[in-house]
């Protein structure tokens, strides 16, 4: 075989038979296929509704009697700095050559199919030589998702007909015994409304909004959502910025009137410490939405009362070492906005 590992890098929501023919491919080119699921440690959304453990699962059904030969490993998602995430590419690959006692001079690539700007991440491992690859032609994983959300009559048949065989069992599964999924597929029909409500502008919209990072005592201030989109996720207190106000007004608006913190607007505009914008084009499935985050801090003192109001559902100040640890029940980005402000975990 021309490698001794290949590296394998995507998102597989779900794995389907074009991602299925990838890995086959690499497997009669490589000894071992070393497999990243990005996106690990994100909520369930409709964009991602299935964990790392569970698309490590369908991989390996998939591959069935090859499974032997996969290293899966989750791989996250650093939306707003793009060295961390290749030096966390290189860090998973190392450490799983290490586990498997791979020889000094092991020889490997990495394998994709270099297709649009969503490809361009193949370009970011030169040490690795790249195995460009064509998908079987099936439908995306973005339509396979939207199939099975919409409760189509014949959305089954096409799921059915686009992932192997493995998985569609899995699919059927979650759709019929999942509680999450009842909860996704009312996003997407949220979703669905939402956009369609914009689809006669004469061209797509992007919206602002505005995210307020209140931090206390080692404490930061996050609401519970009441309704889709993320329903029941965790969020910084934030909206969409009115026709009259300053991003800065609607981040302090927004605060006050999801969390009623008794803290006199005088003094929080004296604690701003920094400001941020946050632009990654998918950060929200509503569409294109640019949001500017103020991080307020106070380094000490007795947390002040909030209670939930408005859209929110629960109102606490969270520790930031636990909040820090709360990726997968955050809303949009909210976690990586955070991290931004107060340091990785």
């Amino acid at each position: 075989m021309p490698y001794d590992y290949l590296v394998l890098i995507g998102r597989f929501q779900p794995l389907h038979n074009g991602h299925l023919s990838v890995l086959a491919h690499a497997l009669r080119l490589a000894r071992k296929v070393i497999v990243l699921t990005g996106s690990a440690g994100q909520p369930r959304t409709i964009r991602n509704p299935w964990n790392a453990s569970e698309r490590a699962v369908m991989i390996r059904a998939a591959a069935g009697d090859e499974a032997g030969r996969l290293i899966v490993r989750p791989l996250r998602d650093h939306l707003y700095n793009d060295t961390l995430w290749v030096a966390e590419v290189q860090t998973l690959v190392a450490q799983a050559l290490a586990d498997d006692g791979a020889a000094a001079d092991a020889k490997v690539g990495l394998i994709g199919r270099q297709k649009d700007d969503t490809s361009a991440y193949l370009a970011a491992f030169p040490q690795w030589p790249l195995v460009d690859v064509q998908h079987t032609e099936v439908l995306s994983a973005t339509e396979i998702r939207a199939w099975l959300f919409s409760g189509d009559a014949g959305g089954r048949l096409m799921v059915e007909a686009n992932v192997p065989a493995p998985v569609f069992a899995m699919l059927e599964a979650f759709r019929s015994a999942s509680p999450a999924y009842a909860q996704l597929a009312r996003e997407d029909a949220f979703i669905r409304t939402y956009r369609q409500a914009w689809a006669a502008a004469p061209y797509p919209p992007t919206f602002v909004t505005a995210d307020a990072v209140v931090v206390h005592s080692g404490h930061v201030l996050m609401v519970r959502r009441r309704a889709e989109p993320g329903r029941g996720l965790w969020a910084l207190p934030g909206g969409f910025v009115n026709q009259d106000e300053t991003v800065l007004d609607a981040a302090l608006r927004e605060l006050r009137e999801e969390t009623r913190v008794k803290l006199p607007l005088p003094v929080l505009k004296g604690s701003l410490k920094a400001r941020q914008v946050f632009d990654h084009p998918g950060r929200s499935l509503r569409g294109r939405t640019i949001t500017h985050a103020f991080h307020f801090d106070f380094p000490a003192g007795e947390l002040p009362r909030a209670r939930a109001a408005d859209d929110a559902d629960q109102v606490r100040w969270i520790p930031v070492s636990e909040a820090m640890l709360m990726e997968e029940q955050m809303f949009e980005d909210h976690f990586h906005i955070l991290e931004h402000f107060l340091g990785g975990a």
